[in-house]
C-alpha cells in the first residue's frame, strides 16, 4: 500500500520549553484508519530519538493501513536541551503528556493533514515504544511511576519493545541518574498489551536482572497480557530504530521482519478484532499469553 508523510506537524503546549513536533504516516487510501502512537528510545544517535526515527516500524505500520503519529520528546538528542531543564534528562512524565496532548489536539492535526479528514478512527488508538518509549507507553497503559498516574483510556491497546522492568532490579547507576525507574509499579497496568523481550537483552547499565528485566511488565502487571520473547534478540531487534543503524548489535533482517509481523497482527487483533494474532507462525521466538 503507498503511504504519505507530513512532517513536521507543529502543535504549541502552554509550559513546555519548545513546541511538539510531529512526524504522520498513513496510507493513501482506506478509511476507518486505526491510530498509532510511537514513542521513541533515547539512544545515542541525534535523530533517532526523534520523529525522524523508527522508520522501519513507522513505513511498515502505515503500509498495513495504520496512521502512525510520532512526536519528538523533549528527551531528544536532537533538541540539545540544557541538562538543568525541568525534568532532564529522560523528561519521563513529558514523554507521557506529550501523548495524550497529541490525542487531545486530532483536530489540529487533522487540519494540518487534511489528507486524513474522515478517514481515520479516533476511538481505535494504541501505543507502541521502544526502550524509554515503552517505559512511556507503560505509563498511558496503567503503570505509575512515582506514585503518579498518566494512564490515558482512550488509548486501547499497546506494544511494548524492549521496555523498563521492576524497580528494584534497577543498577546503582539508574538510581542515581533515572531514579524513577525504581519507583516502577506494574499492579495497575490492566490496559491490553503486548510485550516484547529479547532474551539476550541484559541491558547491564540498567538492570541487574539480566534479560528478564524486559518481561516484568507482561509478568507484574494484570491481564490480557502476551509476552513474545525472541531468541538470540538484544535492545535493538534486529535493527527497528533505523534502516543500517551502526549502534545496532544485533542487526537481522528477518529479526526485525518477524518484529513487523507479529506487532502488526497482534495489533490488528486489538483494533480490528481479528484472528491474526492467534494464526501467526513463529519459529525464533515463544508466545506466553494470559488473561
Amino acid at each position: 500500500m503507498t503511504v504519505f508523510t507530513v512532517s513536521p506537524v507543529v502543535l504549541e503546549i502552554p509550559g513546555r520549553p519548545v513546541d511538539l513536533r510531529l512526524k504522520v504516516s498513513a496510507p493513501t487510501e482506506g478509511t476507518g484508519l486505526p491510530i498509532l502512537l510511537l514513542s521513541h528510545g533515547h539512544g545515542n544517535s541525534n535523530h533517532l530519538s526523534s520523529l525522524n526515527g523508527y522508520a522501519p516500524l513507522a513505513n511498515h505500520w502505515a503500509e498495513q493501513g495504520f496512521v502512525v503519529l510520532q512526536p519528538t520528546h523533549l528527551s531528544s538528542r536532537s533538541l540539545d536541551l540544557p541538562q538543568d531543564t525541568p525534568g532532564a534528562p529522560l523528561f519521563w512524565r513529558s514523554r507521557a503528556e506529550d501523548m495524550s496532548h497529541v490525542l487531545d489536539r486530532l483536530d489540529e492535526v487533522e487540519k494540518a493533514v487534511p489528507q486524513l479528514q474522515n478517514r481515520w478512527d479516533r476511538t481505535k488508538i494504541a501505543v507502541v515504544g521502544h526502550s524509554m518509549g515503552g517505559h512511556t507507553a507503560s505509563l498511558l497503559l496503567g503503570m505509575r511511576t512515582e506514585g503518579v498516574s498518566l494512564r490515558d483510556d482512550r488509548v486501547r491497546a499497546g506494544v511494548l519493545l524492549g521496555s523498563t522492568g521492576r524497580g528494584d532490579a534497577v543498577t546503582d547507576f539508574a538510581k542515581e541518574h533515572y531514579s524513577f525507574m525504581a519507583t516502577t509499579d506494574f499492579s495497575e497496568m490492566s490496559t491490553p498489551a503486548l510485550v516484547v523481550a529479547g532474551d539476550a537483552d541484559a541491558s547491564e547499565h540498567l538492570t541487574t536482572a539480566g534479560p528478564d528485566w524486559h518481561a516484568d511488565p507482561y509478568h507484574l502487571a494484570p491481564g490480557p497480557k502476551d509476552l513474545l520473547t525472541l531468541f538470540g534478540a538484544e535492545h535493538g531487534f534486529g535493527g527497528v530504530s533505523g534502516y543500517d543503524v551502526a549502534e545496532t548489535t544485533d542487526e537481522n533482517p528477518e529479526r526485525v521482519a518477524t518484529v513487523l509481523r507479529l506487532t502488526t497482527a497482534y495489533l490488528r487483533s486489538q483494533l480490528h478484532g481479528t484472528d491474526d494474532w492467534r494464526n501467526v507462525e513463529l519459529e525464533d521466538g515463544r508466545v506466553d499469553s494470559k488473561s
